[in-house]
């Protein structure tokens, strides 16, 4: 029979436990893998990922694969696309871009996101709503350093959210959570009052040292922010 991902990964993990594979000690080939558990290469790369993200084994270019010497043991974090999240409500899903500009990175971005100057940003502005209500306003700034192919990029029928998730992995991301009040501008995008309370999400993501965007995201009154780990 056939070994799934799920089967060697298993295997590899309880010999790690066990200490027949003990800390630092190089763990053998994808290939090596492959012909011991009877299945495809693929299968033990999907395995050995997992086991890769989850902090158990260390893959590096040209110097193999070793067991960690100290698991790692770290919050999982995926970025929700505002699409998925909407029609999981049970609401029809709409977006619309604002405005799109390319400019210079301005001084409070480069120290947010520890740019050098001189950079260029494609600054984005856009709404997404739920069965033709106001649902989140994103402001987002996308380095286009990191990202040259946001700036030819097609943003007016899909949002730079699932435009970033489908085209680079980040490394690195920083958070955080505020209230806010509504001031004109964010009222007249959300349909509600000068001064209603909103609640704001600003996030900013790196891959591997190099910064790739800046948003912040703003709720109208009422929205419930709900986690999964």
């Amino acid at each position: 029979m056939t070994s799934t991902y799920r089967d060697v990964k298993s295997d590899i993990l309880s010999k790690i436990t066990k200490g027949e594979w003990q800390p630092g000690s190089l763990v053998p080939n994808e290939v090596e893998l492959a012909e011991t558990y009877g299945c495809a290469r693929a299968t033990v790369n999907r395995a050995m990922r997992e086991l890769a993200d989850e902090g158990i084994i260390e893959r590096r270019r040209k110097a193999g694969t070793r067991v960690r010497m100290a698991p790692l043991r770290q919050a999982r974090f995926d970025i929700p696309i505002v699409r998925c999240e909407i029609e999981e409500k049970g609401a029809e899903y709409r977006y619309s871009l604002v405005s799109q500009i390319v400019e210079d990175v301005p001084a409070w971005l480069r120290g947010r996101l520890k740019l050098q100057s001189g950079g260029r940003s494609l600054h984005l502005v856009c709404m997404h709503y739920a069965d033709g209500d106001p649902y989140q306003h994103e402001d987002r700034w996308i380095s286009l350093d990191a990202l040259p192919d946001a700036e030819t990029a097609d943003f007016t029928t899909t949002g730079p959210n699932e435009w970033l998730v489908s085209t680079i992995p980040f490394s690195d991301a920083e958070i955080s959570f505020s209230a806010a009040l509504a001031d004109k501008n964010i009222a007249d995008h959300l349909s509600c009052s000068l001064g209603d309370p909103v609640f704001t999400v600003e996030r900013s993501t790196w891959w591997e040292g190099q910064a790739l965007t800046y948003v912040r995201l703003t709720y109208r009154p009422g929205h419930r922010l709900t986690t999964r780990y």
